[in-house]
């Protein structure tokens, strides 16, 4: 047992309004990948607004095409096996590109206190941190991921999950 939890948080800017029928396919599988997730061995909590998801949870206001996840997991492992084991979840990753703008950097894990629940400004904040100085313990991808402060390990993901 650890005393932290991972975090993570992905960013995404949607083509068109979120509302808008061209991202119906994204919308409409929303309930069942997080089904899948709350679900998942090492979930502990995932964002959620008006809805079951975070779709209408403002990441900017000047920016209302922005669309933002975040949740917590037991570790880098459970997560990942989620992220990129999870037929459901690949299925929409995959197609991403048809509903989300290429942003460079739009994803970031770090540990947080076992117990602890992310605001989407600290998110937010550790994607920038990770744009500015790449890999750190403070903000890290799957590809380089951190230990967690109180030693626990953080095994690094393939090359084809990152």
């Amino acid at each position: 047992m650890t005393g932290f939890e991972l975090a993570q948080i992905n960013i995404g800017r949607f083509h068109k309004p979120a509302t808008d029928t061209a991202n119906a396919d994204f919308m409409n599988a929303l309930d069942a990948v997080n089904a899948i997730a709350d679900a998942s061995d090492g979930f502990v909590w995932r964002l959620v607004g008006e809805g079951n998801n975070a779709t209408d949870i403002a990441v900017s206001a000047d920016d209302p095409n922005l669309a933002v996840n975040m949740s917590v997991w037991r570790d880098v492992e459970s997560l990942a096996a989620f992220a990129y084991r999870s037929t459901d979840h690949l299925t929409i990753m995959r197609r991403r590109r048809e509903w989300f703008e290429h942003m460079e950097f739009y994803m970031a894990l770090w540990w947080v206190p076992a117990g602890h629940r992310p605001t989407v400004e600290e998110g937010v904040a550790k994607v920038t941190l990770l744009s500015v100085n790449g890999s750190t313990p403070d903000a890290f991808s799957f590809r380089q991921p951190f230990a967690a402060p109180d030693g626990m390990p953080a095994h690094p993901i393939l090359d084809e999950c990152a």
